[in-house]
């Protein structure tokens, strides 16, 4: 037996077992994520102090800051939305901007997220105290031009990928006497008709954007193209095939968008061959899969079929890359827009650009009038405020040469910190939103163990760390993701050659790895003054269920709570093995 001598008298914790210690919880961002999480933490904990800190005037992220023409989902927004909060209502198959802002905004009200929303509350910095175990924000608030500090003792950054633009990297960029934006800033009071319009880019956004500009009044577009790109068929078609529907019309009629509503029943079927085509579709991803080789031949054919006015522009743009390296959407018009009279399809490099317009490699000279860059974000980078964990080392010193993060959530040497959407989080197959409620469950277990077992801090365990590193690197080597191509899912700009954006397997497979966090992966420090007997957190022998509140005669619970029906695991009679529910999912439940 060890020895029992200890350096503090052990003393009883007067507090009930699950009377959680109180906590300060700090959220980056107010779009998808940190949204979910100022739902659940709410829910599923007590005693926390949060606040969500957001630089915009709104919330929604990405889709409040995204408001280009043409600006919606490329994936099926049925499957793009919370598991909880479904809506039925979506005025297409890919929902605009507006409509996904409008839902987010729905929901952050009908769950009362705004009361723990700071808009225009810009985080410059945060800072790990070792000494206090607590993060330090610097905060800088927008409306008033004043910076203040704040502190907590869970930080989690939801601020996505998709939130730090990256503009061209061109000479002579910021002498453009004409008008400039870049997608994710763009300037909705500018009156495109009868302008010279500059498109750099043709990835996601640009891809929506070219075909509604096309459409302007005179405009003329001249589209700055320097890769391949897959346009792929409508996510989904085959369901709507099943359906009754015509995948060749996107939008719902009033009378579709009703019978939603009316019909739970045929709405969740709806969703449910959705979100299940979505699943199975994971196999695409691995090289020289028989799914992979059979879509490069149908979207090859669509796309010269799609393009065969301008059969050079196929040539050029249809890759020798496999289907999902770089990220595939189905672009409905876009390559129809291509093809039009008043749009020129450039893939000369551009040398500069100057007051007047861009000078090509070739010498060409192409006058415009407003220069749109469509050229994405800085996916694979630290955020753009520092980020300072254990050792002032930064978050930036971390993620170079490339950003990892353990389960893409977590970083050794910063303590109690999280990521939402961090490195390795995004998915080729399937839904991305319910990646993102895993990760804020998971996150929300971490506070609870943290709260109620009355540990200081956690922080993952550097051979943990090295441990993901190196599986992600093995895994996606089968993988599409690191064939060659340009592609924000990479290192480096997206010129690298690992893979930082996807996730090392299927949708499913993140949500069994996410599930249950494993204890042992992380180091744990106490709250200071418990002394060295690790079970203190037991408290006084009470439960909050059966302890008087605030001196009352109310409870604090229900006594009985556990012969709720709601709470009840009902086995099958003779064969508890049948347990249907136990069979739809993973049976590590």
């Amino acid at each position: 037996m060890g020895s029992t001598d200890r350096s503090l008298p052990f003393q009883i914790k007067e507090a009930p077992v699950d009377g959680h210690r109180p906590m300060k919880v700090r959220v980056i961002g107010a779009g998808y994520s940190g949204i979910y999480l100022g739902i659940r933490i709410p829910q599923r904990l007590r005693n926390i102090d949060l606040q969500i800190y957001e630089r915009n005037e709104s919330v929604g992220g990405t889709w409040w800051v995204n408001k280009y023409p043409g600006c919606a989902c490329d994936i099926p927004a049925h499957s793009y939305q919370y598991s909880f909060n479904p809506n039925p209502d979506w005025s297409a198959f890919y929902a605009p901007q507006k409509e996904i802002w409008a839902y987010l905004h729905g929901t952050a009200e009908k769950f009362g997220v705004l009361r723990f929303v700071k808009l225009q509350h810009e985080v410059k910095s945060c800072r790990w105290d070792d000494n206090r175990k607590k993060w330090i924000l610097t905060i800088h608030r927008i409306d008033t031009n004043q910076t203040f500090e704040d502190d907590a003792d869970v930080l989690i950054a939801a601020r996505g990928n998709l939130s730090d633009p990256a503009w061209p990297d061109v000479p002579g960029l910021q002498s453009f006497g004409g008008e400039i934006m870049h997608s994710s800033r763009w300037n909705e009071n500018y009156d495109f008709k009868n302008k010279r319009i500059g498109v750099i880019g043709n990835g996601s956004s640009a891809i929506q954007i070219v075909p509604s500009l096309q459409k302007v009044e005179g405009a003329q577009l001249s589209c700055f193209v320097r890769s391949g790109t897959w346009i792929t068929n409508p996510f989904g078609d085959d369901v709507m095939r099943k359906l009754g529907l015509d995948p060749s019309i996107l939008e719902f009629t009033p009378e579709q968008r009703q019978e939603f509503v009316n019909d739970p029943e045929k709405f969740f079927k709806f969703r449910k061959l959705i979100i299940a085509e979505g699943n199975t579709e994971h196999e695409v991803s691995l090289r020289e899969s028989e799914i992979q080789k059979g879509a490069v031949g149908i979207f090859r054919a669509a796309m010269t079929e799609r393009l065969v006015k301008k059969p050079e522009i196929a040539e050029f743009l249809i890759p020798s890359f496999a289907i999902g390296c770089r990220r595939a959407t189905p672009g409905p018009g876009y390559l129809e827009a291509l093809t039009e009279s008043n749009v020129d399809f450039i893939t000369d490099p551009i040398e500069s650009v100057t007051t007047s317009g861009v000078v090509l490699k070739s010498g060409r000279s192409i006058p415009l009038d407003v220069l749109c860059c469509a050229t994405g974000f800085n996916a694979s980078r630290a955020p753009p405020f520092s980020i300072y964990g254990r050792g002032d080392v930064s978050l930036q010193t971390r993620f170079t040469p490339y950003p990892c993060a353990y389960l893409s959530l977590a970083v050794d040497g910063f303590p109690n910190f999280f990521i939402m959407l961090g490195p390795n989080s995004a998915i080729g197959a399937g839904s991305l939103s319910v990646i993102l409620e895993n990760e804020g469950d998971y996150i929300v277990k971490c506070i609870r163990k943290l709260q109620k077992e009355d540990y200081a801090s956690m922080s993952v365990k550097p051979e943990r760390f090295r441990d993901w590193d190196e599986y992600c690197g093995e895994y996606h080597k089968r993988t599409v993701y690191s064939d060659i191509c340009h592609s924000w899912y990479k290192s480096e700009g997206g010129s690298g050659n690992r893979v930082t954006g996807i996730w090392p397997g299927s949708t499913l497979h993140a949500l069994e790895t996410l599930r249950a966090p494993r204890w042992e992966d992380y180091d744990w420090e106490v709250v200071e003054g418990n002394g060295e007997n690790r079970l203190r957190w037991l408290g006084n022998g009470w439960s909050i269920t059966h302890s008087k509140v605030d001196g009352s005669d109310e409870l604090g619970g229900d006594p009985a709570w556990y012969i709720e029906p709601r709470f009840l695991d009902v086995p099958p009679q003779g064969r508890p093995e049948d347990d249907e529910g136990l069979k739809m999912r993973p049976f590590s439940h």
